[in-house]
């Protein structure tokens, strides 16, 4: 699999360092942008304390259907510059479409076929640029269909489900200090704060609180083909979102898929899940029947001649 770096100059100037894969053989090819989840994450969706290794595979898996790949460094990560924790919601909304935009302005790349496959976070900026039409196809791995607020209980009460009795006997106190917590986030004007003794990127935190995933859901044009895969042992995002999802994109034709025992790393779990079983999770490899499935669906939507017709890019829901 060719691969080349590839700088995406963000909005402000920040340069953004990147990696585009391209299929074997001639171009131009179709191509998507890979968006990771949050956090000081570089390409591979990586953070030292938590190796996704996403990027990579999901790079040749694509390849090897014949679709080119835009990763890149976030904010203060791998080779690109800056500090994550100055950086907002908003910011990595912005520096998202700054590299779609790249990617459709590279020679290797048809213009006309460029996608998003978004992951955690990621997924909620791969459907604000649905919503603004810049994309020709949206994979969503883990993505809710809520507001901020909503999602973060949510997953706090989720994550507290999953630990030992002895701290859970702790919920009352406990829940009060994360109430606490959230109402100091929301006082805050500054990009960084410092609470509970912890080093918070505070602007983040309150653009993430505010952001409600259904405006953007609902503003996807009719035409653009929707896959949302959530695993069934997600103790981060509502695997019942999916069924939101599907209801809230026009068209009638997103296909969403709930993967048994699928976990929010994107590998598979088949007993209780937990936040302390990533650590053992990610000695093994990405799911290959969520690579396999990502890349033979888009290979179907984005490999098709320029201005086929809606009807023939239907999905059905799985």
């Amino acid at each position: 699999m060719p691969e080349t770096d590839l700088t995406v100059t963000a909005d402000d100037g920040t340069s953004l360092a990147g990696t585009l894969s391209l299929p074997a053989g001639p171009g131009p090819h179709p191509a998507v942008l890979l968006l990771h989840g949050s956090g000081p994450l570089d390409r591979e969706g990586n953070t030292p304390r938590l190796p996704l290794n996403l990027g990579r595979p999901l790079a040749d898996a694509l390849a090897a259907a014949g679709v080119a790949a835009l990763r890149y460094d976030r904010r203060g990560a791998g080779s690109t510059p800056g500090v994550w924790e100055e950086s907002g919601f908003t910011d990595n909304r912005r520096d998202a479409s700054a590299a779609l935009r790249a990617l459709a302005a590279h020679p290797d790349i048809r213009p006309d076929a460029v996608g998003v496959v978004g992951h955690s976070e990621g997924a909620l900026h791969a459907m604000t640029l649905a919503a603004r039409q810049e994309v020709a196809a949206v994979v969503l791995l883990a993505g809710f269909a809520r507001g901020g607020e909503a999602a973060f209980r949510w997953q706090a009460a989720s994550v507290f489900g999953g630990m030992p009795a002895p701290v859970r006997l702790l919920r009352r106190p406990l829940g009060a200090l994360g109430e606490r917590v959230l109402a100091r986030v929301k006082r805050t004007r500054t990009d960084v704060a410092r609470i509970a003794g912890l080093r918070v990127n505070a602007r983040w935190m309150r653009e993430m609180l505010v952001h409600d995933t259904r405006d953007d859901l609902a503003a996807v044009p009719a035409a653009v083909p929707v896959l949302a895969v959530t695993g069934d042992k997600d103790v981060q995002v509502p695997p019942a979102d999916l069924d939101e999802i599907r209801c809230l994109v026009p068209g009638g034709h997103t296909e969403i898929h709930r993967v048994p025992d699928l976990t929010h790393v994107l590998r598979r779990d088949t007993g209780r899940p937990t936040l302390r079983s990533y650590r053992r999770l990610l000695r093994e490899p990405v799911d290959p029947e969520l690579l396999a499935l990502v890349a033979t669906w888009l290979q179907a939507r984005l490999r098709e001649p320029s201005g086929a017709p809606a009807e023939e890019r239907r999905t059905t829901r799985s």
